[in-house]
Protein backbone atom coordinates (compact mmCIF):
# COMPACT_ATOMS: atom_id res chain seq x y z
CA UNK A 1 0.00 0.00 0.00
CA UNK A 2 1.43 3.40 -1.18
CA UNK A 3 2.00 5.85 1.46
CA UNK A 4 -1.11 4.55 3.74
CA UNK A 5 -2.50 6.70 6.06
CA UNK A 6 -1.40 6.21 9.70
CA UNK A 7 -4.61 4.97 11.75
CA UNK A 8 -2.81 7.79 14.24
CA UNK A 9 -0.11 10.10 15.11
CA UNK A 10 0.81 11.89 17.62
CA UNK A 11 4.14 13.67 18.77
CA UNK A 12 6.82 11.54 19.95
CA UNK A 13 10.17 11.58 21.92
CA UNK A 14 13.38 12.17 19.82
CA UNK A 15 16.15 10.73 21.40
CA UNK A 16 19.66 12.47 21.40
CA UNK A 17 22.62 10.47 21.95
CA UNK A 18 26.10 11.61 21.94
CA UNK A 19 29.25 11.86 24.39
CA UNK A 20 29.07 15.69 24.38
CA UNK A 21 26.62 17.50 26.48
CA UNK A 22 27.64 20.83 24.96
CA UNK A 23 26.60 19.50 21.69
CA UNK A 24 23.50 17.88 22.75
CA UNK A 25 22.65 21.38 24.58
CA UNK A 26 23.26 22.72 21.26
CA UNK A 27 21.34 20.53 18.96
CA UNK A 28 18.22 19.91 21.12
CA UNK A 29 18.39 23.97 22.03
CA UNK A 30 17.80 24.59 18.04
CA UNK A 31 15.25 21.69 17.25
CA UNK A 32 11.78 22.98 16.15
CA UNK A 33 10.48 24.36 19.67
CA UNK A 34 7.39 21.81 19.62
CA UNK A 35 9.63 18.89 19.72
CA UNK A 36 10.72 16.92 22.91
CA UNK A 37 14.02 15.72 22.78
CA UNK A 38 15.25 13.36 25.52
CA UNK A 39 19.35 14.01 25.62
CA UNK A 40 21.80 11.08 26.73
CA UNK A 41 25.78 11.44 27.03
CA UNK A 42 26.21 7.67 28.09
CA UNK A 43 24.81 5.10 25.16
CA UNK A 44 24.71 2.48 27.84
CA UNK A 45 22.15 4.34 29.91
CA UNK A 46 20.12 5.52 26.27
CA UNK A 47 19.99 1.98 25.38
CA UNK A 48 18.75 1.28 29.13
CA UNK A 49 16.28 3.32 29.20
CA UNK A 50 14.44 2.99 25.56
CA UNK A 51 13.95 -0.39 26.26
CA UNK A 52 12.59 0.14 29.58
CA UNK A 53 10.07 2.83 27.43
CA UNK A 54 8.71 0.45 25.04
CA UNK A 55 7.71 -2.13 27.62
CA UNK A 56 4.59 0.12 28.60
CA UNK A 57 3.75 1.21 24.66
CA UNK A 58 0.28 0.75 23.39
CA UNK A 59 0.21 0.03 19.64
CA UNK A 60 -3.14 -0.01 17.29
CA UNK A 61 -2.86 -3.89 17.03
CA UNK A 62 -4.25 -3.76 21.08
CA UNK A 63 -7.86 -3.04 19.48
CA UNK A 64 -7.55 -5.84 16.54
CA UNK A 65 -8.79 -9.50 18.30
CA UNK A 66 -9.43 -12.67 16.74
CA UNK A 67 -12.22 -15.56 17.54
CA UNK A 68 -12.64 -18.75 16.29
CA UNK A 69 -15.68 -21.06 15.23
CA UNK A 70 -16.06 -22.40 18.99
CA UNK A 71 -17.35 -25.99 17.06
CA UNK A 72 -14.38 -26.27 15.07
CA UNK A 73 -11.20 -23.86 16.43
CA UNK A 74 -10.70 -23.79 12.30
CA UNK A 75 -8.45 -21.28 11.19
CA UNK A 76 -10.64 -20.49 7.87
CA UNK A 77 -13.44 -19.56 10.06
CA UNK A 78 -11.63 -16.68 12.44
CA UNK A 79 -13.31 -13.41 12.61
CA UNK A 80 -11.57 -10.06 13.30
CA UNK A 81 -12.99 -7.65 15.03
CA UNK A 82 -11.40 -4.27 15.57
CA UNK A 83 -12.30 -1.63 18.13
CA UNK A 84 -11.57 1.52 16.38
CA UNK A 85 -12.67 3.64 19.62
CA UNK A 86 -9.96 2.12 21.59
CA UNK A 87 -7.63 4.06 18.65
CA UNK A 88 -8.77 7.96 19.64
CA UNK A 89 -9.53 6.92 23.53
CA UNK A 90 -5.26 7.39 23.48
CA UNK A 91 -5.80 10.95 23.94
CA UNK A 92 -6.61 10.26 27.69
CA UNK A 93 -3.25 8.70 28.22
CA UNK A 94 -1.00 10.85 29.56
CA UNK A 95 2.60 8.93 28.45
CA UNK A 96 1.69 8.81 24.52
CA UNK A 97 3.99 11.43 23.99
CA UNK A 98 6.87 9.55 25.70
CA UNK A 99 7.36 7.18 23.28
CA UNK A 100 10.45 6.96 21.51
CA UNK A 101 10.00 7.40 17.89
CA UNK A 102 13.14 8.90 16.60
CA UNK A 103 16.91 8.06 17.82
CA UNK A 104 19.39 10.27 16.68
CA UNK A 105 23.26 8.99 18.21
CA UNK A 106 26.47 10.14 17.34
CA UNK A 107 28.95 7.37 15.44
CA UNK A 108 32.03 8.40 17.11
CA UNK A 109 31.38 7.77 20.99
CA UNK A 110 34.41 6.16 23.31
CA UNK A 111 31.73 3.93 25.00
CA UNK A 112 30.37 2.33 22.14
CA UNK A 113 29.93 3.61 18.39
CA UNK A 114 26.55 4.49 16.84
CA UNK A 115 26.01 1.59 14.65
CA UNK A 116 26.89 -0.71 17.64
CA UNK A 117 24.04 1.31 19.38
CA UNK A 118 21.57 0.98 16.98
CA UNK A 119 22.47 -3.04 16.44
CA UNK A 120 21.12 -3.59 19.80
CA UNK A 121 18.02 -1.93 19.40
CA UNK A 122 17.04 -3.96 16.14
CA UNK A 123 14.27 -5.61 17.17
CA UNK A 124 12.49 -2.09 18.63
CA UNK A 125 10.14 -0.11 16.03
CA UNK A 126 12.08 3.24 16.46
CA UNK A 127 13.41 4.98 13.71
CA UNK A 128 17.44 5.52 13.56
CA UNK A 129 19.44 8.61 12.49
CA UNK A 130 23.34 8.16 12.48
CA UNK A 131 25.30 11.67 12.63
CA UNK A 132 28.65 10.95 10.82
CA UNK A 133 31.92 12.96 10.36
CA UNK A 134 33.56 13.13 7.15
CA UNK A 135 35.45 10.10 7.37
CA UNK A 136 32.12 7.84 8.17
CA UNK A 137 30.44 7.86 5.07
CA UNK A 138 31.29 4.16 3.69
CA UNK A 139 30.63 2.87 7.41
CA UNK A 140 27.06 4.90 7.66
CA UNK A 141 26.25 3.83 3.83
CA UNK A 142 26.95 0.00 4.83
CA UNK A 143 24.71 0.22 7.72
CA UNK A 144 21.82 2.08 6.04
CA UNK A 145 22.65 -0.77 3.24
CA UNK A 146 21.62 -3.41 5.97
CA UNK A 147 18.99 -1.43 7.46
CA UNK A 148 20.95 -0.84 10.90
CA UNK A 149 20.13 3.04 10.12
CA UNK A 150 17.54 4.99 8.71
CA UNK A 151 19.47 7.71 7.50
CA UNK A 152 22.72 9.19 8.32
CA UNK A 153 23.88 13.13 8.26
CA UNK A 154 26.71 14.46 8.23
CA UNK A 155 27.78 16.33 11.59
CA UNK A 156 29.57 19.31 10.01
CA UNK A 157 27.34 20.13 6.78
CA UNK A 158 26.18 23.78 6.61
CA UNK A 159 22.51 22.70 6.94
CA UNK A 160 22.67 19.65 9.04
CA UNK A 161 20.08 21.22 11.62
CA UNK A 162 17.81 21.51 8.87
CA UNK A 163 18.19 17.91 7.44
CA UNK A 164 17.78 16.59 10.76
CA UNK A 165 14.59 18.56 11.24
CA UNK A 166 13.35 17.23 8.27
CA UNK A 167 14.19 13.65 8.58
CA UNK A 168 13.21 13.83 12.36
CA UNK A 169 9.14 14.66 10.86
CA UNK A 170 9.72 12.02 8.11
CA UNK A 171 10.85 9.42 10.27
CA UNK A 172 8.45 10.05 12.87
CA UNK A 173 5.61 9.47 10.57
CA UNK A 174 6.79 6.44 8.87
CA UNK A 175 7.11 4.91 13.10
CA UNK A 176 3.51 5.80 12.66
CA UNK A 177 2.50 4.22 9.62
CA UNK A 178 4.80 1.06 10.62
CA UNK A 179 2.99 0.62 13.79
CA UNK A 180 -0.23 1.36 11.63
CA UNK A 181 0.20 -0.86 9.39
CA UNK A 182 -1.79 -4.30 10.39
CA UNK A 183 -4.69 -1.96 11.34
CA UNK A 184 -4.80 0.48 8.40
CA UNK A 185 -4.48 -3.04 6.06
CA UNK A 186 -7.53 -4.72 7.56
CA UNK A 187 -9.83 -0.97 7.60
CA UNK A 188 -8.61 -0.35 4.65
CA UNK A 189 -10.25 -3.25 2.89
CA UNK A 190 -13.91 -2.28 4.39
CA UNK A 191 -15.59 0.94 5.83
CA UNK A 192 -12.21 3.39 5.37
CA UNK A 193 -11.36 3.50 2.13
CA UNK A 194 -9.58 6.11 2.61
CA UNK A 195 -6.83 5.03 4.34
CA UNK A 196 -5.17 3.44 1.52
CA UNK A 197 -5.11 6.95 -0.47
CA UNK A 198 -2.31 8.68 -1.05
CA UNK A 199 -4.03 11.66 -1.76
CA UNK A 200 -6.06 11.62 1.65
CA UNK A 201 -2.43 11.33 3.52
CA UNK A 202 -1.03 14.33 1.84
CA UNK A 203 -4.41 16.37 2.83
CA UNK A 204 -4.39 15.08 6.11
CA UNK A 205 -0.56 17.07 5.94
CA UNK A 206 -2.06 19.82 4.79
CA UNK A 207 -5.09 20.39 7.32
CA UNK A 208 -2.59 19.67 9.92
CA UNK A 209 -0.31 22.76 9.02
CA UNK A 210 -3.41 24.78 8.47
CA UNK A 211 -4.77 24.43 11.64
CA UNK A 212 -1.93 23.96 14.03
CA UNK A 213 -3.51 20.10 14.86
CA UNK A 214 -0.48 18.40 16.47
CA UNK A 215 -2.30 14.76 16.90
CA UNK A 216 -4.76 12.60 14.85
CA UNK A 217 -6.60 9.38 15.25
CA UNK A 218 -9.10 7.35 13.27
CA UNK A 219 -13.05 8.05 13.93
CA UNK A 220 -15.76 5.31 13.22
CA UNK A 221 -18.93 6.91 13.66
CA UNK A 222 -19.22 9.05 11.69
CA UNK A 223 -16.15 7.59 9.82
CA UNK A 224 -13.36 10.07 9.38
CA UNK A 225 -10.29 11.42 11.40
CA UNK A 226 -10.34 13.61 14.76
CA UNK A 227 -7.76 16.19 15.07
CA UNK A 228 -6.02 17.48 18.32
CA UNK A 229 -4.50 20.75 18.94
CA UNK A 230 -1.96 21.82 21.44
CA UNK A 231 -4.16 22.88 23.80
CA UNK A 232 -6.87 19.48 23.13
CA UNK A 233 -9.50 21.32 20.99
CA UNK A 234 -10.90 18.19 18.87
CA UNK A 235 -11.77 18.94 15.45
CA UNK A 236 -13.81 16.18 13.18
CA UNK A 237 -12.66 15.75 9.54
CA UNK A 238 -15.60 13.61 8.53
CA UNK A 239 -14.89 11.67 4.98
CA UNK A 240 -17.44 10.45 2.91
CA UNK A 241 -17.89 8.58 -0.42
CA UNK A 242 -20.52 9.29 -3.10
CA UNK A 243 -22.27 6.29 -2.05
CA UNK A 244 -21.70 7.44 1.60
CA UNK A 245 -23.87 10.56 0.76
CA UNK A 246 -26.66 8.77 -0.95
CA UNK A 247 -27.02 6.68 1.77
CA UNK A 248 -27.43 9.46 3.73
CA UNK A 249 -29.86 10.62 1.29
CA UNK A 250 -32.12 7.41 1.18
CA UNK A 251 -32.15 7.86 5.18
CA UNK A 252 -32.88 11.22 4.94
CA UNK A 253 -35.56 10.98 2.93
CA UNK A 254 -36.94 7.88 5.13
CA UNK A 255 -36.59 10.42 7.72
CA UNK A 256 -39.05 13.17 5.69
CA UNK A 257 -36.18 15.32 5.92
CA UNK A 258 -37.07 18.79 3.84
CA UNK A 259 -36.60 18.92 0.00
CA UNK A 260 -33.80 21.33 0.45
CA UNK A 261 -31.98 19.27 2.86
CA UNK A 262 -32.46 16.28 0.60
CA UNK A 263 -31.49 18.29 -2.51
CA UNK A 264 -27.96 19.35 -1.46
CA UNK A 265 -27.15 15.53 -0.25
CA UNK A 266 -28.50 14.58 -3.81
CA UNK A 267 -26.01 17.09 -5.44
CA UNK A 268 -23.26 15.93 -3.11
CA UNK A 269 -22.77 19.91 -2.33
CA UNK A 270 -22.84 19.33 2.29
CA UNK A 271 -21.58 16.74 4.52
CA UNK A 272 -23.78 16.19 7.29
CA UNK A 273 -23.36 15.60 11.12
CA UNK A 274 -25.55 15.73 13.64
CA UNK A 275 -23.75 14.91 17.65
CA UNK A 276 -26.56 16.29 19.31
CA UNK A 277 -29.50 14.09 17.97
CA UNK A 278 -27.11 11.35 16.51
CA UNK A 279 -29.57 9.75 14.02
CA UNK A 280 -32.25 11.20 11.37
CA UNK A 281 -35.10 10.34 12.82
CA UNK A 282 -34.71 12.44 16.01
CA UNK A 283 -33.59 15.67 13.87
CA UNK A 284 -37.24 16.09 12.00
CA UNK A 285 -38.64 19.46 13.30
CA UNK A 286 -35.08 20.78 13.21
CA UNK A 287 -33.22 23.11 10.91
CA UNK A 288 -31.19 20.10 8.99
CA UNK A 289 -29.12 21.97 7.40
CA UNK A 290 -27.14 23.95 9.79
CA UNK A 291 -26.47 20.47 10.81
CA UNK A 292 -24.11 20.34 7.48
CA UNK A 293 -21.10 21.76 6.23
CA UNK A 294 -20.18 22.48 2.46
CA UNK A 295 -18.51 19.31 0.83
CA UNK A 296 -14.81 20.22 -0.43
CA UNK A 297 -13.42 17.43 -2.62
CA UNK A 298 -10.38 14.78 -2.79
CA UNK A 299 -9.23 13.44 -5.48
CA UNK A 300 -7.95 9.81 -5.11
CA UNK A 301 -8.77 6.70 -7.11
CA UNK A 302 -12.21 7.67 -6.10
CA UNK A 303 -13.89 11.16 -5.11
CA UNK A 304 -14.28 11.58 -1.41
CA UNK A 305 -15.95 14.35 0.36
CA UNK A 306 -15.03 15.85 3.50
CA UNK A 307 -15.19 18.81 5.86
CA UNK A 308 -14.51 19.41 9.24
CA UNK A 309 -16.98 20.18 12.56
CA UNK A 310 -15.92 20.62 15.92
CA UNK A 311 -16.27 17.81 18.23
CA UNK A 312 -18.01 17.67 21.23
CA UNK A 313 -15.33 16.67 24.57
CA UNK A 314 -18.05 13.87 25.54
CA UNK A 315 -17.20 12.12 22.41
CA UNK A 316 -13.83 11.30 23.24
CA UNK A 317 -14.59 9.81 26.31
CA UNK A 318 -12.58 11.26 28.42
CA UNK A 319 -10.52 14.87 29.72
CA UNK A 320 -7.50 14.94 27.35
CA UNK A 321 -3.76 15.20 28.28
CA UNK A 322 -2.89 17.86 26.09
CA UNK A 323 0.35 18.42 24.31
CA UNK A 324 1.10 21.76 25.76
CA UNK A 325 0.90 20.07 29.21
CA UNK A 326 3.41 17.45 28.15
CA UNK A 327 6.06 19.97 27.03
CA UNK A 328 5.45 21.79 30.30
CA UNK A 329 6.03 19.14 32.43
CA UNK A 330 8.77 17.44 30.07
CA UNK A 331 11.00 20.72 30.03
CA UNK A 332 10.74 21.19 33.57
CA UNK A 333 12.34 17.87 33.99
Amino acid sequence: MENPVPVYRHPALTILVDDNQSFLDSVAFQLQPARAPKLFDNPTTALAWVREAYRGVSTPSQSISVEYDDQFLSFERRIVAVDVDRIYRQVMNPRRFCVPAVIVIDYAMPQMDGVAFCEQLADLPCKKILLTGQADDSIAIAAFNRGTIDRFIKKGAQDALDQLDTAIDELEHAFFRTQSGTMTDLLARHSFSFLSEPAVAALIGRVCAQYGFVEYYLFADPSGIVFIDMQGKATLMVVETEAGLLAHLEAARDAGAPSSFLDALGELRVLPYFPDTGVYVDAIGADWLSYCLPAQQCQGRQQYYWALFDLPARYLGGPIHTYEQFLGTHRAV
